[in-house]
């Protein structure tokens, strides 16, 4: 079966026997793509998109701080002017802001100096403004004219001029007092119906940042400690889901035959009236149908969990071995530092480089307000959504080249008879060799990804701009549209990361991998669907644990604060801070064991321990493949069927 123009026939698996680079033609594509990200910042600071973020200008056109004598803005005739002494911008009516349009709707003037203290007067106006030569009315009003133009109620400031100061960098007059933003900050806290209390909430807070940071601290540690102690706690994990499962479908169905059977009784008694009959009768008629399904149901799954046990034992396994990796491959645990410093990074990069496209394009004179803005206009404006399928399609590379680093670790780990054999940092290696043969792979199946995720967030988008104006029908389409991309995103996910573990394995290119790695997934689908439903719920319940931990001492630490704390927002930064520690520790916890069951399904596939053919695989799931023998569940498909090797040979074991 070949693969996106691949002719490749059926093969045997080779892991780590030989290195070749792949998807070359992605990864010129993708360099390109880059380039062109290159360009819009570079366009962007050509044009004066990146002096005029910074440096700021006026109503008219004008940088602050800059010579504008040769920038003249037809229909402008303030426009053009030397503003090299005045750095700084000052607006007339700071607290005029258009949320919507995230601007402040205010005549904007380039000045030398703020305000250091409040204007009261005209004649202070003028004193200032002769003192220094900041003009704070429009440039056309002399400061002599300040009290007597007919133009100061809208052209000069409203009195009494709170003093201001500049904020570093962006050289904008900020008044000392934000006092006058308090009715848009009065917007997001409608919810408190007493200020008292919202102010100490947030004093609570700040006297209690110490513990708060304490509390990020011990959940960092306990998510640490959990990837190494989960494998020792997975069979109790695995039997409390067994419980719970077993308790929730049993009871639930006796519910219901119990309900059924009281309505069939109260019937029976004739003890309600006519009407109240009829109502029984048809709530004993949905009763009984609901039994039955939920017998069926309940049936159907102790079936599916009595055949499934041994399945769920190969996952008590790999978390097992997954433990001893994360004890030979210490820096696994650093990948999500990693990963986050380099989003965290690329994210800053793409926010200043469009807010300097916010500022960059020609000057256009607003009929309506007579100030001048910056608008991109013709093919310039469609750079925005190159930018943005440029911010989706990178952050999924980083990702894609954490999960392929994840791979090679574990890959070389897993496929290494003799442990003392391994490079001396196998997940450093596997970052050089990602970097040097398969970030054309990433390219590809990141911008698979890509691909899905940006028509379902323009969905989302429209639903959002919809909402309460569309009919119910158009509205139940695009949720559906939304809900199905969303799982065809989840599942090219999944098969993403199982490609980068066989691409890692065997160095084929992207979709010869994703059809492998497909194929051997499909051949063990229960097994599949065993580690995925219970391996995701050990991994949740250890999430919860750190959680619960971290809320428990949080509670004992904010306890000696009772007098002067209120707890509500300090605990719930802290709980939410520890969620998402586990949640990216586990993460990289959960991809190892996806990585160590694809490494154990092609080990188990192409080998069967007899000479020559011996098992890859670590003692725990020998001790797997040999219970399945004696159970009769496992045939090999070649070799003679001798008695298994072991792994390593002068290996250790944790």
């Amino acid at each position: 079966m070949g693969c996106c123009g691949s002719r490749e026939g059926k093969r045997d698996w080779k892991p780590l026997e030989e290195r070749s680079c792949t998807d070359i033609p992605w990864l010129i594509i993708f360099a390109l793509f880059c380039i062109g990200m290159a360009c819009i910042c570079g366009f962007a600071i050509a044009t004066g998109g990146a002096s005029r973020l910074v440096s700021g200008y006026d109503s008219y056109g004008n940088t602050c701080g800059r010579n504008n004598t040769n920038k003249k803005i037809d229909g402008v005739p303030l426009s053009g002017a030397d503003m090299t002494e005045k750095k700084y911008v000052f607006f007339l009516d700071p607290c005029n802001l258009d949320l919507i349009n995230r601007k402040i709707k205010s005549i904007a003037l380039c000045v030398s100096q703020c305000p250091a203290t409040e204007l009261k007067t005209y004649k202070e106006l003028k004193d200032f403004a002769l003192s220094n030569g900041s003009n704070l009315c429009s440039y056309e009003i002399t400061p002599t004219r300040y009290g007597s133009s007919r133009d100061r109620f809208t052209k000069c400031p409203k009195l009494p001029v709170p003093p201001s100061k500049a904020v570093p960098i962006f050289h904008r007059c900020i008044p000392v007092d934000v006092g006058c933003y308090a009715e848009f900050a009065q917007a997001f806290i409608t919810f408190v119906s007493d200020n008292t209390v919202l102010r100490r909430v947030v004093a609570g807070v700040m006297t209690s940042k110490e513990i708060i940071m304490g509390l990020c601290v011990l959940a960092l540690v306990l998510s640490l400690i959990m990837m190494l102690v989960i494998r020792y706690i997975s069979k109790l994990l695995v039997l409390i889901l067994t419980v719970l499962v077993i308790v929730g479908s049993v009871g639930g169905t006796g519910v219901l035959w119990w309900l059924y059977a009281d309505h069939k009784y109260a019937l029976s008694n004739n003890s309600t009236t006519v009407f109240g009959k009829e109502v029984a009768a048809d709530n004993g008629k949905a009763l009984l149908v609901y039994a039955i399904v939920a017998t069926i149901f309940t049936v159907v799954l102790l079936l599916v969990m009595f055949f499934m046990r041994k399945r769920v034992a190969l996952t008590i396994s790999l978390f097992h071995v997954a433990g001893k990796v994360f004890i030979h491959l210490p820096l696994l645990v650093l990948q999500p530092f990693w990963t986050f410093l380099s989003l965290m990074f690329f994210w800053v990069y793409w926010i200043a480089v469009l807010l300097f496209l916010g500022t960059s394009g020609s000057p256009v004179k607003n009929n309506s307000t007579g100030m001048v803005e910056y608008q991109m206009q013709g093919p310039l404006q469609y750079m925005v959504w190159y930018h943005l399928v440029g911010l989706i399609w990178i952050s999924e590379f980083i990702l894609a080249f954490q999960q392929m680093t994840i791979a090679g670790a574990v890959v070389t780990y897993y496929f290494t008879r003799r442990k003392s054999q391994m490079p001396a940092t196998p997940v450093i290696t596997s970052s050089l060799r990602t970097m040097r043969y398969h970030l054309g792979t990433l390219a590809k199946g990141s911008f698979i990804i890509t691909l899905v995720k940006i028509p379902r967030l323009i969905l989302t988008y429209i639903h959002s701009q919809l909402k309460g104006k569309e009919n119910a029908c158009a509205r139940c389409m695009l949720k559906a549209c939304v809900c199905c991309l969303w799982c065809l995103e989840k599942c090219l996910a999944f098969l993403n990361q199982n490609a980068y573990t066989a691409t890692a394995i065997n160095s084929t290119n992207f979709c010869t991998s994703a059809r492998d790695a497909l194929l051997i997934l499909v051949e063990n689908a229960l097994q599949v669907a065993a580690i995925n439903t219970v391996g995701d719920f050990v991994l949740f319940m250890g999430k919860v644990l750190i959680v619960s931990c971290t809320a428990f001492a949080g509670i004992l630490a904010l306890n000696y604060q009772r007098d002067y704390t209120v707890w509500v927002l300090p605990l719930l930064i802290a709980c939410l801070f520890a969620f998402l520690v586990a949640h990216c520790f586990l993460s990289v916890f959960e991809n190892v064991v996806d990585v160590l069951f694809l490494c154990f399904a092609v080990d188990r596939k192409y080998n069967d321990g007899s000479p020559g053919r011996e098992y890859y695989m670590d003692k725990e799931l020998m001790d797997y493949i040999e219970n399945s023998r004696k159970m009769g569940n496992y045939k090999p498909e070649g070799g003679d069927g001798q008695e298994m090797k072991p792994m390593t040979r002068g290996g250790t074991s944790a």
